[in-house]
């Protein structure tokens, strides 16, 4: 395969006419460019060029090739410089994986103004309550809720002090009694959520530095985290939700939030990417678009 650093010498040794010359503006000794450049016929099985101790001048076959040569690197550097251009403009193809109640509720929307804001931009959503694994799927980036397994990964706060909360509807309430502690959670139909193969049914809660762990039951499980808020506003029994996903809920009455004397779950939420080298200015400009979005989101109203 033809490396682009014995383009580099071939090109300029023709049109330096020297191998000296060529080897001083690319900064290489006289016998590494002479290297290349047998590298370089060898590769081709052709003669580029005929040398003698006082001249050096190009083959037939020499000066084929420089078209095509100069033509390679000259395709290589827009390309690159394409690239650049790329990452310095708000715009391009980002594909993100987002919770599906968050998701549906509020971050749809958000992006639908970001885009509007910025029209050159194209969207691929992924919306699932699974972690999406950056390494091996298709996706830039991931909104999401928890704290990293990972540390590689580069995790952007959004929301990093949310916490979860338990909440039920007035009518479960009503007809099932409120929970003052979280042991008499095990006395409710608890809503239950799946995530990654793993079923979240020991809650955890904290009061005057002592933790409550209670392992909670019910006859409802789903892996869809806007299927259990749902069951919650109907009334079938107690969920523990992100509080940004029922905030809405909370303010207009639907859902009542329960045992707020104890401390809950933290649920941090974060824009989350593989590399560094993704903080394009898109995904940047996205971040501050979504930062700004939830600022307003949690101070419209107390809940």
């Amino acid at each position: 395969m033809v490396r682009i650093e014995d383009l580099q010498v071939f090109i300029r040794a023709a049109e330096t006419g020297s191998f000296s010359a060529a080897a001083r503006e690319l900064d290489l000794t006289p016998a590494v460019a002479s290297a290349a450049l047998k590298r370089l016929e060898g590769e081709l099985q052709a003669r580029l060029f005929i040398r003698s101790t006082r001249s050096l001048r190009l083959t037939g076959d020499g000066e084929r090739y420089l078209v095509h040569a100069r033509h390679a690197l000259s395709a290589l550097a827009e390309g690159q410089e394409a690239i650049h251009r790329d990452k310095q403009r708000i715009s391009g193809t980002l594909s993100l994986s987002m919770p599906s109640d968050l998701g549906r509720s509020q971050l749809m929307v958000w992006l639908d103004a970001f885009q509007q804001q910025h029209p050159a931009v194209n969207v691929q959503i992924h919306m699932s309550d699974r972690l999406a694994d950056l390494y091996r799927q298709p996706i830039d980036i991931a909104l999401r809720y928890g704290l990293l397994e990972d540390s590689s990964l580069v995790a952007l706060p959004l929301v990093p002090d949310n916490r979860r909360v338990p909440v039920a509807s007035p009518a479960y309430l009503a007809r099932y009694g409120t929970p003052l502690t979280p042991a008499q959670l095990r006395q409710h139909n608890c809503l239950r959520f799946v995530l990654n193969e793993g079923t979240h049914e020991r809650w955890q809660f904290r009061l005057a530095d002592a933790d409550h762990t209670v392992t909670i039951h019910g006859d409802r499980v789903s892996d869809d985290g806007e299927v259990v808020r749902r069951w919650a506003l109907a009334a079938t029994g107690i969920a523990y939700k992100s509080r940004l996903d029922v905030l809405p809920d909370l303010r207009a009455g639907r859902l009542i939030a329960l045992l707020p004397q104890y401390t809950t779950e933290a649920a941090p939420f974060y824009l989350i990417c593989a590399d560094r080298l993704q903080l394009s200015p898109t995904v940047i400009a996205l971040r501050e678009h979504l930062k700004a979005c939830f600022l307003e989101y949690l101070s419209d109203k107390p809940a």
